[in-house]
């Protein structure tokens, strides 16, 4: 039997970023323990350096999520942070400086946007930081790294809740409370591109662009208690919890029998599977994934108009105290983001 000779992989295109040697200290904000936003302040650390399969890439922008507010305040993921002072934050967008091989998909100037470990190491809230090569992806060409940096936690979260795990389909009634925000605005596209009848909570200002998203009806939460206009929908994706209002418990009461109601907050309903079995209805938590490949199938979806991101306020690094107090409020559209550096 006679084999063909294998033929050398095409190098990987690279986008042309001019990648000089990173210096021994960059600027990032910090905490020193949790507390308040004030908590956060500016401070000069070592960059860090990667090993095995991890990138170190340069932060042009970094998105700021629910999470990094809750681990400041001293939930979250706090427990698991190993020393202080933290650099805080997930999301990111950049540049490559240095790959683990000279073959390696994502070369010294490729142009990224993903997730990175923290709090088992730095987060993204810093000019330079060490991502797992498995958590990122090329940046959609059609989105700057302000908009990019706005994607990758809320994006995939999104991606977990509408795909991987409601299975979304034509036909398919889905309710989405707080479809507004990071994670919602994602969740209405995805369902609504994959088929579902797509029933959204939020508030009336935000109705007109929901439906441009791709929301069947919105329902302001401020006037109407959704459980009395809405019944026998097949899932629940649930961004609220029963920290507001018992969104949660009054959720199970519109699934129809066998249903699947998802809760995402953490913490915000201890019993909710209890009470899901005692309603007939299935029930599932959900934990993002930082799954490069699925980030990959976002950027095309995004770089074709078929999701889009919304950023609602870029701030400086510096801000970031003033950027979670204003995702404290709990009334942004979309994401917010801090600008690191310049392109």
């Amino acid at each position: 039997m006679r084999f063909r000779p294998l033929r050398s992989a095409p190098a990987p295109a690279v986008d042309g970023a001019t990648v000089l040697e990173p210096p021994s200290a960059m600027r990032a904000m910090v905490i020193d323990t949790t507390g308040d936003p004030d908590a956060l302040r500016a401070a000069s650390v070592p960059v860090p350096s990667p090993v095995l399969s991890e990138l170190l890439v340069r932060v042009i922008a970094a998105g700021v999520n629910p999470i990094d507010a809750k681990t400041r305040s001293g939930a979250g993921v706090s427990g698991a942070i190993g020393a202080y002072p933290a650099t805080l934050g997930y999301d990111f967008s950049g540049v490559v400086v240095k790959s683990p091989y000279e073959s390696h998909p994502f070369p010294p100037g490729t142009a990224v946007f993903g997730m990175a470990s923290f709090p088992r190491s730095g987060g993204t809230y810093a000019e330079f930081a060490v991502v797992p090569s498995l958590s990122v992806a090329r940046k959609p060409g059609a989105l700057s790294h302000v908009e990019a940096a706005g994607v990758p936690l809320a994006a995939l979260t999104a991606w977990g809740l509408v795909v991987e795990t409601a299975h979304a389909h034509e036909g398919q009634r889905m309710l989405i409370h707080a479809g507004s925000g990071g994670v919602g605005h994602f969740a209405v596209q995805l369902a609504a591109y994959f088929g579902a009848h797509v029933t959204v909570t939020s508030s009336a200002r935000n109705a007109p662009w929901l439906r441009e998203l791709g929301a069947s009806v919105v329902i302001d939460y401020t006037t109407t208690r959704f459980d009395e206009v809405v019944a026998d929908v097949d899932v629940v994706i649930d961004l609220v919890g029963n920290t507001t209002g018992d969104t949660g418990t009054r959720s199970l009461q519109v699934l129809r029998p066998g249903g699947l109601y998802v809760l995402v907050p953490t913490g915000a309903w201890p019993g909710y599977a209890a009470a899901a079995a005692a309603a007939g209805v299935r029930a599932t938590s959900y934990k993002v994934i930082p799954d490069g490949g699925a980030l990959a199938t976002i950027a095309r979806l995004l770089d074709s108009g078929a999701v889009q991101v919304y950023i609602d306020t870029v701030f400086d690094l510096t801000e970031a105290a003033a950027a979670h107090r204003q995702l404290e409020q709990g009334h942004t559209r979309g994401k917010l983001v801090l600008r690191v550096s310049d392109d």
